[in-house]
């Protein structure tokens, strides 16, 4: 889906819920089609009987169709915990003008929590910017998924129009470990422009994490082309860092080189920590949509089960 479109279509239709719909079918239907055709995508509603069990919650009419006993499956029978991080801080609000990387987080969770609402999975939300601004726990009823797609559409709107926030993931994710119910999924999306020299102390936060038992997938959410590969047009630039304020000139053909080599190292090392320590690393790239964060998901949770 194209990125520019989805603004286009939340500004005219105001619904996340109806966005996310559509991009979980049509990923859906391009697995189908794809070398992952087979792969276990389909939701269950009910479980097989177990003898000595109380018949009340028997589905008698699929018995009627089957000849087999299948019991409705409720919210508290659900297969697993999700919680959904999102970094809210102001570096998540670039490129200005066009969709940023926290309108592409939002996009990107909104369609898991449509994902997770078919497989009758639960999933919470957290979000963080220089503090723990939302924290929810982790349910699977219908009324919790409308009001998590509410404060999405909310935040979206409410924190562009903050004034400059710092991030201070780490002590974001120490909080996020101890309210979130063990063994749970951790979902982070992030552009991990943080402090480079706090490095030790992130991932002390990420070992918290998996040391209450969660399962981590840690979404880099970047614009590969200007963040990564700094591919600005060569002539006098000022940057401004949206956390900060600090103005820099600079031309971008006497830095490029250095920079590349600088980022792609930083990003090398989170990489190799996030092996280490056993959690799953993936580069989110703005502008290659939203199957890759989905199709991850899949795949972890085809390993968990």
């Amino acid at each position: 889906m194209n990125p520019k479109i989805d603004r286009l279509r939340l500004a005219q239709f105001g619904n996340l819920e109806v966005l996310a719909k559509q991009v979980v079918e049509g990923f859906i239907t391009g697995l189908h089609k794809s070398p992952f055709h087979g792969f276990s995508v389909e939701f269950a509603e009910h479980r097989l009987y177990n003898p000595g069990e109380s018949t009340r919650n028997i589905d008698w009419r699929l018995f009627g169709r089957t000849e087999k006993m299948f019991t409705k499956k409720f919210e508290e029978e659900t297969n697993l915990r999700c919680q959904i991080v999102i970094d809210g801080s102001s570096s998540m609000f670039f490129p200005k003008g066009d969709l940023t990387k926290f309108e592409f987080s939002v996009y990107a969770a909104a369609s898991l929590i449509e994902l997770l609402k078919r497989q009758r999975d639960a999933v919470g939300l957290s979000l963080f910017s220089d503090k723990l601004d939302l924290h929810t726990s982790a349910k699977s009823s219908l009324t919790h998924h409308r009001f998590l797609y509410s404060e999405l559409e909310k935040r979206m709107k409410d924190y562009e129009e903050k004034s400059r926030s710092g991030t201070d993931a780490i002590q974001a994710l120490h909080d996020i470990s101890e309210l979130t119910h063990q063994r749970s999924m951790v979902v982070i999306f992030t552009d991990l422009l943080d402090d480079p020299n706090r490095i030790d102390e992130l991932f002390r936060a990420m070992q918290h994490l998996k040391h209450n038992k969660h399962e981590v997938i840690l979404f880099h959410v970047l614009d590969a082309k200007m963040e990564q590969n700094f591919e600005l047009d060569n002539r006098p630039h000022q940057l401004i860092d949206m956390e900060t304020g600090e103005k820099m000139l600079l031309q971008p053909a006497e830095v490029r080189e250095h920079y590349v080599k600088g980022i792609e190292a930083y990003f090398n090392e989170v990489k190799m920590r996030c092996v280490n320590h056993r959690i799953d690393f993936m580069t989110a790239n703005i502008h290659e949509g939203y199957n890759q964060v989905l199709l991850q998901y899949l795949l972890k949770r085809q390993k968990l089960f």
